[in-house]
């Protein structure tokens, strides 16, 4: 008898492609989408049903759209899969309060790493044992390996270090491993493309989304404003002396690192270093200015066996940065100070920093 495997299916090109694999490797698929409760129109599936989604733009394009459903729906039927679609409406609003909160206190969330941790790992476990499902999927661009020896599993790099997304799944609860399959992991995307192709997918050639569902239009201020009614974040740039250099039209538009989009001009180069909201000002100083040679974490989550207090390994701040060699000295209180071996930059409070032996992960936490 066939594992039954619930697979999270977004109506892009990488989890259609994850239907593919894990439905010739003679798994029990069952396909289901996370409704957000953020398109105002009802999308018209096959068959003529409607999947009704409320409240945002009609006719946007991101993971959780009605143009998505209806992907989504077209791959499962072309593959002849079960599909549910669940509304996941109250569980986003948690996403969204995250997301407002870590604004407003001057820092810079990472929705999408909290979407893992509560929706896609936590939701998706929830209905697959509902379902009587052994395993939840993804079309995570990562990959789950079970040592030999002590039969463990641990999460490590995607082989295309282009797409890798091992950084963005840190969170996930640890005793989830056995139960969770990463069908993509090993693949290229052009190779993901291809498969999709030849199978048939018109999400073949389907553009990647990179965009916070929840903000299409990635106009975080006007989010704020309409989510919360908050408008009183306009202040000071103000230099590293606290000299004001000039007024920016609320704090939330700008984060750790940030370069463009100042709306002043100066004679060099000058970077977004720190963000006050207590006094709403913004402080500018020039690229030197964001090396960080320390770097605390707090509520640390372990996808390996916890090293000693203090280990070596490598660390990354951000998505798309590359990891660095560091030095971390673990605290009380799953907090720690890490120590990297040459200066980081743009290091923003409210991001992940995640642990790395090699290609494996060994957690991370959220960078204080």
């Amino acid at each position: 008898m066939a594992e039954r495997v619930v697979l999270a299916m977004s109506g892009g090109v990488d989890s259609s492609a994850a239907a593919v694999l894990l439905h010739e490797q003679g798994y029990e698929v069952i396909g289901l989408f996370m409704r957000s409760g953020e398109t105002e129109t009802a999308c018209a599936l096959p068959g003529g049903n409607l999947l009704p989604i409320v409240n945002a733009p009609a006719h946007r394009q991101g993971c959780c759209s009605s143009e998505d459903a209806a992907d989504a729906r077209r791959v499962a039927d072309r593959l002849g899969i079960p599909f549910h679609s669940l509304n996941l409406q109250d569980a986003f609003r948690r996403i969204k309060d995250y997301f407002a909160d870590e604004y407003l206190a001057g820092r810079t969330p990472n929705p999408c790493v909290q979407c893992n941790n509560w929706l896609k790992f936590g939701k998706l476990w929830e209905f697959a044992q509902q379902v009587g499902a052994n395993y939840i999927a993804t079309g995570h661009y990562a990959r789950l390996q079970q040592n030999e020896m002590t039969q463990q599993w641990g999460l490590f790099r995607g082989d295309d270090d282009n797409k890798d997304q091992s950084y963005v799944l840190f969170g996930i609860r640890r005793e989830l491993l056995p139960n969770v399959l990463l069908p993509i992991g090993t693949f290229q995307k052009p190779e993901i493309r291809e498969l999709a192709r030849q199978s048939g997918l018109r999400v073949a050639d389907k553009k990647d989304s990179y965009e916070i569902c929840f903000v299409p239009d990635q106009d975080y201020a006007g989010f704020l404003k309409r989510y919360r009614g908050h408008d009183g974040t306009a202040g000071d740039f103000v230099d590293l002396e606290g000299r004001v250099l000039g007024q920016h039209e609320g704090y939330e538009h700008f984060t750790v690192g940030q370069r463009k989009g100042l709306g002043i001009a100066f004679g060099e180069p000058r970077f977004v270093i720190r963000i006050n909201p207590e006094n709403r000002q913004v402080v500018l100083g020039l690229r030197e200015d964001l090396a960080t040679k320390s770097i605390r974490i707090h509520q640390l989550n372990w996808l390996a066996d916890r090293p000693g207090d203090s280990f070596r390994c490598e660390v990354k701040v951000r998505y798309r940065q590359t990891s660095e060699s560091c030095t971390v000295h673990l605290e009380q209180d799953d907090r720690a100070t890490i120590m990297p071996d040459a200066p980081i930059f743009g290091v923003a409070p409210g991001q992940a920093a995640v642990l790395y032996n090699g290609d494996q992960v060994l957690g991370g936490g959220w960078i204080l």
